[in-house]
């Protein structure tokens, strides 16, 4: 009886670690570089080994991860159907279906396009469409409770501004392990059950809108007024450092006091 392969009885994760460490060169950091960012832009990716190659899918394949002598090469198995507003593809352009970058010893790679490069095929594949961008790049996102609607959310925020999203969500929620979540007038809410809303943002065309609801109360008081004597602001561009320890001392102000029921 013939034996199994190796290939054949190890998780895809241990072979595409094995590559990795077979490299040993720049091509093994690069890959490993790409490996992550792709991970961190979806979830629901999975590691898959096919035809000797790291493949990663969601809902089909994503795209795979080609190791040359000069370059590694990021292939998407539906390129030819992905926005690509950054140009990071520069091979296999002549094909009707398949795109690929190309990264050469030394290469950058752009984590934000790349990101959002494989969120559009993991879109794709699972057939979900792309929310639209109102005035001011804001994200047009159905109304619903919970985590789903907000990560749609911050997901569709343009450029810079999903990443700061997925910083403020990762704040709250840790600041407040039972934090309510939904998404309310195209913004993420964040409230606690039976007290209402406490805090909620807004993209706009150059910068990021927080709303405490109750930030007249907190302190120190977040620097940006309103109409409204209870609510304070924080605007937030993209060359602002965000204050992590302060901006989660609001949070926990605000989620302790009565919110905003709307």
């Amino acid at each position: 009886m013939k034996k199994k392969s190796t290939d054949a009885t190890k998780p895809a994760s241990a072979l595409i670690d094995g590559r990795i460490a077979e490299l040993g060169d720049w091509r093994a950091k690069t890959l490993a570089r790409a490996r992550a960012i792709i991970h961190a832009a979806d979830p629901g990716i999975v590691e898959e080994w096919k035809w000797a190659t790291p493949v990663w899918s969601c809902g089909g394949i994503v795209c795979t991860g080609e190791s040359y002598k000069k370059v590694v090469k990021l292939t998407f198995a539906k390129g030819a159907s992905l926005p690509d507003p950054a140009g990071l593809f520069n091979s296999s352009l002549e094909g009707n279906v398949r795109r690929a970058i190309d990264i050469p010893e030394g290469g950058r790679i752009d984590e934000k396009a790349l990101t959002a490069l494989v969120r559009a095929a993991v879109a794709l594949n699972l057939g979900r469409e792309a929310p639209r961008l109102l005035a001011g790049g804001n994200p047009q996102v159905a109304k619903g409770d919970g985590d789903g609607p907000v990560r749609a959310y911050i997901d569709a925020m343009p450029g810079w501004k999903s990443e700061l999203g997925r910083r403020l969500d990762a704040i709250v929620t840790r600041s407040v392990p039972k934090v309510r979540k939904a998404v309310k007038w195209n913004s993420p809410f964040y409230g606690v059950e039976g007290r209402g809303w406490f805090l909620s943002f807004h993209v706009y065309a150059r910068y990021v809108k927080v709303a405490f609801f109750k930030g007249a109360s907190l302190r120190p008081l977040p620097p940006g007024v309103s109409k409204s004597p209870d609510v304070r602001y924080l605007d937030i561009r993209e060359a602002d450092p965000l204050d992590e320890k302060l901006f989660a001392k609001w949070v926990k102000q605000a989620a302790s006091l009565p919110g905003w029921l709307a």
